[in-house]
């Protein structure tokens, strides 16, 4: 079985997942129910399949899909303030063909990068519970043991804790942004703040900040 078959299946895996009750009724709503500004727009509403080029060997981790970002338009991180700047920082690192994420058809290709998430499913205020991440945790473990990762970009803290438990990392180290750890089992983990608005708005996390975790993960 070729790598891209096993990404696909994987993909359709995610994509008919009903293991989380609270998360599918809030993903349908949204869906249903739209953003003013979006109201033309056919709303994604599932869960959200991984991203990228099916060739890598990075991978980013983020949390989770934005109600009305990738919830809206289908693809990881496309529609949303977190997606403008992920996406600016990996052009500008020589990692994707344009800096702009906006529909699942605009064009957008990356380069020896997949995006994933801890979380497949938009939650609502952008908090998973405890239950939810170990019923998704199943495909982060599927996408880990798919191939021998160099390096994985994680994106806040949660997406760190649940990369490491994944990999049966013990006496992890404390989450920071561009920490770097190598696991016993491989990965170079790199850890980011998340770019949410909450981070980027408050300056916690700058452009420039991004940008040196990001080159730090494609180095």
């Amino acid at each position: 079985m070729s790598t891209k078959d096993t990404l696909a299946e994987l993909d359709e895996t995610i994509i008919h997942c009903t293991l989380c009750p609270r998360l599918v009724v809030y993903r349908e709503t949204i869906a249903a129910e739209k953003r003013r500004a979006f109201l033309d727009w056919s709303y994604w509403g599932k869960p959200v399949p991984n991203f990228g080029d099916p060739d890598a060997d990075r991978l980013i981790v983020g949390l989770a899909p934005a109600a009305h970002g990738a919830n809206r338009t289908g693809r990881m991180f496309t529609g949303d303030r977190s997606g403008e700047w992920l996406y600016r920082a990996l052009y500008k690192a020589g990692a994707a063909n344009q800096p702009d994420a906006v529909s699942i058809d605009d064009g957008l290709r990356l380069k020896g990068v997949m995006i994933s998430a801890t979380i497949h499913c938009a939650p609502p205020d952008n908090k998973p519970l405890p239950s939810e991440i170990d019923n998704c945790r199943r495909y982060l473990i599927r996408m880990l043991e798919m191939r021998e990762w160099k390096k994985i970009l994680c994106l806040g803290s949660i997406a760190w804790t649940q990369v490491l438990r994944t990999l049966g990392e013990k006496g992890r180290p404390k989450f920071g942004h561009n920490v770097v750890y190598e696991s016993a089992k491989g990965p170079i983990l790199v850890g980011c703040y998340h770019p949410s608005q909450q981070n980027t708005f408050t300056g916690k996390l700058t452009e420039e900040m991004l940008d040196s975790a990001v080159r730090n993960f494609l180095s």
